[in-house]
């Protein structure tokens, strides 16, 4: 099974290396992982950056004075390239909440927030597909960039490096994915989901309402989107096995995220996922190994 598995490492594989970092991507490469996910956010002179947080995340962020930052930093889309690239990202803080369930991860003391167009051109000679989180929160606007510009940049960066076989674009917020839609409808889109998120599904899922296809979230995404290649991207502790099977008799693929105990690996490989997003791939690998023939 493990041949046929699709594992792919969450913001590179944050449970072993520093999140959303050229360091970690490399090492997470070498795992010999499908793919790997990404956040993006625009900097105030539009430059495409790998980062999850709209501002700077004091758990992991030290100033260029190398401290820690006192309480969350600048907003991303304040910020220059150059100004952000001044920035540690290469450990988590000791002793912070953030950082206990990655207790494990190992430093990379200088790590920087790394330009989209950095960590593609790494991917590309690796063979490795890249799924690219648009980072847009309709509910807090003045965070970031639009989604429609937000897009653009991506789209441009993937096309300057002829990328587009090998990227997919996903995102929370489906204003992004009704756009990438309508601009770039042969790469594949993903749609994240969320107990959250679908408490208030006029708002983040522009206007799709699953009450209009019997309360169903696979068929609701299938109708947004039948091309083949759309991924459904749903939190992994209230999917069912029912939702599995709906998903791939729509044609989804479906790939929960972040799965990380291996009890839960497990129970979802049993359900009939065959791609699992996770902060240890690692794990996931031992995990497919102890799995019985099929």
């Amino acid at each position: 099974m493990a041949q046929s598995f699709h594992i792919s490492g969450h913001r590179g594989a944050r449970g072993l290396w520093p999140e959303n970092t050229l360091e970690g991507f490399a090492a997470t490469f070498a795992l010999g992982v499908a793919s790997v996910e990404l956040d993006v956010a625009l900097t105030a002179d539009g430059i495409p950056v790998v980062v999850h947080d709209p501002a700077l995340n004091p758990d992991i962020v030290r100033g260029p004075d190398g401290r820690w930052l006192d309480g969350t930093g600048p907003l991303i889309r304040d910020l220059t390239r150059g100004a952000l690239h001044r920035y540690d990202v290469g450990r988590l803080r000791p002793g912070g909440l953030y950082g206990a369930p990655y207790a494990f991860q190992t430093p990379r003391d200088g790590a920087r927030i790394p330009a989209l167009a950095d960590v593609l051109a790494l991917a590309r000679p690796a063979g490795l597909a890249v799924d690219i989180e648009i980072k847009t929160m309709p509910d807090r606007p003045e965070l970031t960039a639009a989604p429609e510009r937000m897009v653009d940049a991506v789209l441009a960066v993937v096309a300057a490096l002829g990328m587009q076989h090998r990227v997919a674009l996903r995102s929370f917020d489906w204003r992004a994915l009704a756009y990438a839609q309508r601009v770039a409808p042969a790469i594949p889109r993903g749609y994240i989901t969320s107990r959250e998120v679908q408490t208030d599904t006029a708002l983040w899922w522009d206007g799709a309402d699953p009450a209009s296809h019997g309360g169903s979230i696979p068929a609701t995404i299938a109708a947004l989107s039948p091309a083949a290649g759309t991924l459904w991207a749903p939190g992994f502790r209230s999917l069912t096995a029912a939702q599995v099977a709906e998903a791939a008799a729509l044609g989804l693929r479906v790939m929960p995220w972040t799965v990380n105990q291996p009890a839960d690996m497990a129970r979802l490989i049993g359900m009939g996922v065959r791609e699992i997003c996770t902060d240890y791939p690692d794990r996931l690998r031992a995990v497919l190994a102890a799995q019985p023939p099929e």
